[in-house]
């Protein structure tokens, strides 16, 4: 359901408050009225500085400015037995006045079961306990992908109309990319970014999506807990033949569909909705500490075709009473407006630890409780990606059937899986892996991870480079000799770990 629907649903249900958080107010109001419009309602609009006007009507009713005034003039509208909808800017900040959030109670109490809605439309939720009850919360501001289109191909004329030499150069697949990447931006934050890449080279083509990607994790790493991740092909890792086979059996019931150019963009594009297949929730991926768990949810990512984005432990919690709740509500409800992605929460039990609560005052039972409970009845096709390294400090609800769709261990890689992560990162790092004997540093690599493996490969450029040698077989076997893996530093916790997988009949990835 998407903005529109959601405040048309909360109108005929005669709700008397809406509360509408947005990142794009102008946006958010031009919504709010076209629901108004399509349900046959009048609607009227106020601020502190341009007053109570009606409809998109510029005039504003006399000395409308003063909260108290625009109250009593909409009174007045009420007991006239109109049908209406009134949007109020950032109201709820003159709630603290006591006469005015007396006056509004009296409106909300006469409006309760009316064909009358309130919608407050602000940055942030923020309205007294007494009127909490009768306000329904919900967020706005981020179009969808009909409106990405749309925006898309208006910014095009827009261009074209200046005389400038503009040409799209998009093929159905970049589309489909430039669409969901666009998706979870502000209208303006995506005129922002097209023509910032338009600009510089009068085109607009595959060619823009680092652009656009880096301009999405800016925004993303300044405004909350999400962080944006690009992700990764499934060459990029070695093994992992059973995840690979089971993500590319599911990967068209997430999201399926391609739209087609020129000479516009279409207005919508086909996608997986009407699929008979439910949508897959996710998988945890249990193993040993860097076998490329991480790595692997970015392939799943780069496989389904979604985007990546990362649950930021850091930014979570907080030391405020129910900050941190709060934290983990508006990331999940980003997430759910953002649908389809892949939402990656890297070493899990960190940040959902079995724990009674009393340390931390239950904020960590709450936020368990919040989490499991939108695991259970999202409806979305967001896809969750979930690591961890202690199978102890995972709760037993994350582990049962229904949770995740399938539960993979990631093991110590063998021979094969050594030999094909020696050759990733030597070709990774621009060097040629059939200069290398990768048999030999294979043999003697075993009993290492692909992180140690990897880090193994950048010593060895360190060494070769302070002897000023040119890197070779050499260099990386010293440091393959002079490293002490983790399965034997900590050979009784991995070994513990494998053993559990193994009595529990995890599937290997």
């Amino acid at each position: 359901m998407n903005f529109e629907e959601e405040i048309k649903l909360l109108i005929k249900s005669k709700y008397p408050v809406v509360f509408v958080e947005t990142i794009d107010e102008e946006h958010t109001v031009r919504q709010i009225s076209s629901a108004a419009n399509s349900l046959g309602i009048v609607f009227y609009r106020w601020s502190v500085t341009q007053g109570l006007q009606f409809e998109m009507n510029e005039n504003s009713f006399y000395h409308t400015s003063s909260p108290a005034m625009m109250l009593k003039t909409a009174l007045d509208i009420v007991d006239s037995g109109a049908r209406a909808v009134f949007i109020l800017k950032d109201f709820h900040k003159f709630l603290n006045d006591a006469v005015l959030l007396r006056f509004f109670k009296d409106i909300i109490a006469k409006i309760k079961d009316t064909a009358v809605t309130i919608v407050i439309i602000g940055g942030e939720y923020g309205v007294p306990e007494e009127i909490k009850p009768y306000v329904s919360r919900i967020t706005g501001g981020y179009p969808d992908d009909r409106e990405i289109i749309y925006e898309i191909n208006k910014i095009a004329q827009e261009f074209k109309n200046s005389k400038v030499k503009f040409q799209m150069d998009l093929s159905p697949v970049e589309l489909t990319r430039l669409v969901k990447t666009l998706k979870g931006l502000s209208i303006l934050q995506i005129r922002s970014v097209i023509n910032r890449c338009v600009i510089s080279d009068a085109r607009l083509s595959g060619h823009d999506m680092p652009e656009i990607e880096k301009f999405k994790k800016e925004i993303f790493d300044k405004e909350g807990c999400l962080e944006y991740y690009g992700s990764e092909i499934p060459s990029n890792i070695a093994g992992f033949e059973n995840l690979k086979k089971w993500i590319a059996q599911r990967k068209n019931s997430v999201f399926s569909g391609t739209a087609a150019l020129p000479p516009r963009v279409p207005e919508a594009m086909p996608t997986a909705e009407d699929s008979t297949l439910p949508p897959p929730k996710g998988v945890l991926l249990l193993g040993v500490q860097g076998c490329g768990k991480s790595l692997a949810a970015k392939v799943i990512a780069g496989e389904l075709g979604i985007a990546l984005y990362r649950l930021d432990l850091n930014r979570l919690y907080s030391k405020y009473i129910g900050e941190t709740e709060e934290n983990l509500r508006k990331a999940l409800k980003t997430v759910e407006m953002l649908s389809p992605v892949c939402l990656w929460i890297d070493e899990i039990e960190k940040i959902f630890a079995s724990s009674s609560g009393e340390i931390d005052g239950g904020v960590s039972q709450r936020v368990l409780g919040t989490f499991l409970t939108w695991m259970q009845e999202r409806k979305d096709r967001n896809f969750l990606a979930a690591t961890s390294n202690n199978i102890n400090g995972l709760p037993a609800e994350f582990l049962r059937k229904g949770r995740f769709d399938e539960i993979f261990f990631a093991d110590l890689p063998e021979v094969p899986e050594r030999e094909e992560i020696l050759r990733i990162h030597l070709a990774k790092r621009n060097l040629n892996p059939a200069e290398f004997d990768l048999k030999l540093l294979t043999g003697n690599s075993g009993g290492f991870s692909g992180a140690e493996i990897e880090q193994a490969i950048i010593s060895a450029l360190y060494s070769s480079s302070s002897a000023n040698e040119r890197i070779s077989t050499r260099h990386v076997l010293e440091q393959i000799n002079l490293t002490r893996p983790l399965s034997i530093i900590k050979s009784e916790d991995i070994n513990f770990l494998r053993n559990w997988a193994k009595e529990r009949a995890i599937l290997p990835v």
